[in-house]
């Protein structure tokens, strides 16, 4: 017998609940954005395109992603909330439709130095449990098996109050699987003392050179002040007690200049405040002063595995834990696939679908030992992926940030289909993309501009990929350009030899690079580019290599600060005014007391989420009002650096105003395509392209012959392509050599010479596959790359 139709079927009328299927954002105002209304249609892929700096992430992100986010912490009591990070409300008018938005976007992942691939995912908790269970001899739980547990033991008495009271002796003991001698690192350092001071010269005499001892401050009052060693006396003659309690005292409290303080020695202290940190994540300054002073070495204990001798003795088969998780993704999930154990079925099948979507993501070449802090962007934005792809949520919004960044066009179709897996499961997928290959993917696109910065923030299309080449807009525009290959190409001036390549997959490469014409290293994600690039080439004073590693800087820093434009800017209203330049800066005598320069006050309200607000006092200006009446050529200083760099280059250029120093540093952030960012606008709110080419501006200002470049595409839009190989060019022109690491294919055939790896990723790459002219590698489609290029100019 038939079933009965649902009351709801009977009519075609949809059920009220199944109406909801538009995001709707009205009146848009975060940033740039000049209040922007759109739908955005749910369980589809939308794409967000547009020029750099033209609002799409502060639509995608700042708007609607971050709104989200906060209905969420809402949902928790006051006193979760205190523990969450503060959640502004967006500036918007009308935000309906909205659903759970996971974010998935290019921060690099944590750089601790105990954070590997494996301890990101759930793949090294799978392992440890599965060598708890199965690993010969049997050592110890889980933790056993983890480099980040240490293992302790302890005894003693406790009192039982049971009738009369009673001690029992009891003991306490955790087997743990960390390394006692690199205490999980993998490596031990040593340290270079004549990069820590100058034994000819006296603690007086300012003998200390490292970052953040300067002579007067508190670390420096530490040595001088203990009574332990005499500061008048140069270093070199100093007793055996006093290089001992300079060098090597244990932590002791004791008064300093009346102030009850713990004095170590200078060894253990820089141990402590430089080297238990991950290098990645330090500030360039004292990085260099780390990479100068500290020689890192594989710990001998347990040969860089971090583990405990325990753990390593520890096998399935003849496989150890270090051994598994040093063995490539793609190899790992073979040897898992091998394992027949009833007894964990279920976890080898869990860990078997977390290894496979690795190898699918395209990221089967990595290891799960391989550090977190030395992912690339592309790569830990791909990692964090895993986790979402075999998730049981569905109906949630995803968002990315430009998930090709990184990838060989052969990796963006693999990217390609598992966007639109997600989507299929029923999610709403938002990404911004610049890539033509994945905006084709796009069942909606939104085009924002027309311009960057004050001239974008206005929705310029919204509809179908089709309709937006038809669109005229600037992306419609550019959307089918395709750069050609160069009739003639530059004659190398000489040529940079590698010689016995091999870090890392590299297998004993040699290859000349030719210098004096611009050379495009390439090859799918993982063959080796980067390791030949960084790990190869002989660093000197004349190589300037410029990588997506993130500025570090918080939201006082800002264009004009981070390129020293500033310096210039305030010796020249203090020259015009007659004043101090430490007023000029709203970081020192000049900054507003309220705010202490910042702009804006921020209030915690303990449990709750606090707030910002315009500091009242300056209107957000950050100055004193008494600075505010000193003028150069009619403007004061929060009005120059509300300028944008085009028209701070104008007003710098000629009159009153005229400062040669400004200028050449505003034309140098002009020539990398930043004309349209204000010098004052907080580096936290800068995109990734946005950054790393403030970086190249930066370090063109340098004497150097050779430029190397890791991926200057990256955020860039179609039409910001042309006006970047038009920079490349005038740097070879101008004499300089020029190595670029890219996947671009408008780069590749733009180039003189390329040089492609591979022919696949990881044990299947590291070796050279094409050196030639791009003219050549077309012609011979001999390589992936190879096929692509050819289809990208349409040979």
């Amino acid at each position: 017998m038939s079933k009965a139709p649902r009351p709801d079927e009977q009519t075609s009328v949809p059920h009220a609940a199944d109406r909801h299927d538009l995001i709707r954002v009205h009146g848009a105002r975060e940033n740039n954005l000049k209040d922007v209304s759109i739908e955005i249609p749910k369980r589809r892929l939308t794409v967000f395109t547009g020029v750099s700096g033209s609002g799409k992430s502060s639509l995608v992100f700042d708007t609607v992603a971050a709104e989200s986010q906060r209905l969420i912490n809402e949902t928790y009591s006051s006193f979760v909330q205190g523990f969450m990070p503060t959640l502004a409300r967006p500036e918007v008018d009308v935000l309906e439709g909205l659903t759970t938005a996971i974010i998935v976007d290019q921060q690099r992942l944590g750089a601790d130095p105990r954070s590997t691939v494996g301890t990101a995912t759930d793949a090294n908790a799978m392992l440890r449990i599965l060598f708890s269970r199965l690993g010969k001899p049997h050592i110890g739980p889980p933790s056993a098996y983890s480099f980040n547990v240490p293992s302790v033991r302890a005894s003693g008495a406790i009192t039982v109050e049971k009738g009369a009271k009673k001690a029992v002796k009891a003991t306490f003991e955790r087997t743990g699987g960390m390394c006692t001698r690199c205490e999980g690192r993998g490596t031990v350092s040593d340290i270079d003392l004549t990069q820590l001071y100058d034994d000819s010269k006296s603690l007086d005499e300012g003998a200390l050179t490292i970052p953040g001892y300067t002579v007067g401050g508190w670390n420096y009052r530490l040595y001088t002040e203990s009574g332990l060693v005499d500061p008048a006396k140069p270093i070199r003659s100093y007793t055996k007690k006093e290089q001992e309690a300079f060098l090597h005292q244990e932590p002791t409290r004791m008064k300093i200049a009346g102030i009850n303080m713990t004095y170590e020695g200078l060894i253990p202290r820089i141990q402590k405040s430089f080297l238990a940190k991950d290098k990645e994540g330090m500030q360039p300054h004292i990085r260099a002063f780390v990479e100068r002073a500290v020689t890192f070495t594989t710990c001998p204990g347990c040969d860089g595995t971090r583990l405990a001798e325990g753990a390593r003795a520890s096998k399935i088969g003849k496989v150890g834990i270090a051994d598994a998780c040093a063995m490539q993704i793609s190899d790992l999930a073979a040897w898992v696939r091998g394992l027949d154990e009833p007894s964990v079925a279920p976890l080898l099948t869990a860990l078997q679908l977390t290894l496979d979507s690795f190898v699918e993501i395209g990221l089967g070449y990595l290891s799960l030992d391989r550090p977190a802090g030395t992912l690339s962007g592309g790569e830990a934005q791909r990692v964090k992926m895993i986790r979402h792809l075999g998730s049981s949520l569905t109906d949630v919004t995803y968002v990315f940030d430009e998930p090709t960044v990184g990838l060989h066009p052969h990796d963006i179709r693999r990217m390609n289909d598992l966007l639109l897996q997600l989507r299929d499961k029923g999610n709403t997928v938002l990404v911004v993309e610049h890539k033509p290959e994945a905006i084709a993917i796009a069942d909606h696109v939104v085009d924002l501009g027309p311009g960057a910065g004050t001239a974008g923030g206005t929705v310029c299309f919204e509809g179908t990929v089709e309709g937006l080449r038809a669109s005229g807009t600037v992306t419609g525009r550019h959307l089918d350009d395709r750069a050609s290959l160069k009739d003639a190409v530059r004659e190398p001036t000489g040529a940079l030899e590698i010689r016995g390549a091999s870090a890392h997959n590299l297998r004993d490469v040699d290859v000349d690079v030719p210098l004096g014409v611009l050379t495009v290293v390439t090859g799918v994600a993982g063959s080796g580019k980067s390791s030949l690039v960084h790990g190869s080439l002989p660093a000197g004073e004349d190589v300037i290599s410029v990588d997506q590693s993130p500025i570090r800087g918080s939201r006082r820093s800002n264009p004009a600060t981070y390129t020293g434009l500033l310096d210039p800017i305030r010796k020249a209203f203090a020259k015009a005014n007659g004043v101090k330049p430490a007023l000029f800066s709203a970081n020192s005598e000049g900054a507003c007391p309220t705010c202490n320069g910042a702009g804006v006050l921020y209030t915690d309200l303990g449990m709750m989420a606090g707030t910002s607000s315009t500091c009242e006092d300056c209107e957000g200006k950050r100055f004193q009002a008494s600075v505010l009446e000193h003028l150069l050529g009619g403007r004061d200083i929060s009005e120059v650096l509300a300028m944008s760099v085009t028209e701070a280059g104008e007003f710098f250029a000629s009159g009153e105003a005229a400062t040669p120093a400004a200028q050449r540093i505003l034309a140098r952030l002009a020539d990398v395509g930043l004309g349209y960012l204000t010098l004052g606008q907080p580096l936290t709110t800068l995109s990734g392209g946005e950054r790393q080419r403030l970086k190249l501006a930066t370090h063109m200002g340098e004497k150097g012959g050779i430029y190397v470049l890791d991926e200057p595409t990256t955020g860039l839009h179609l039409a910001d392509v042309e006006q970047l190989l038009g920079l490349l060019d005038r740097l070879v022109d101008s004499g300089r050599s020029v190595i670029v690491v890219e996947h671009h294919q408008a780069v590749m055939a733009h180039a003189d010479w390329i040089i492609d790896l591979g022919p696949g990723a990881g044990h299947d790459g590291g070796r050279i596959v094409f050196e030639g002219t791009p003219a050549d590698l077309v012609a011979a489609r001999s390589t992936l790359t190879g096929e692509h290029l050819a289809e990208y100019v349409g040979a």
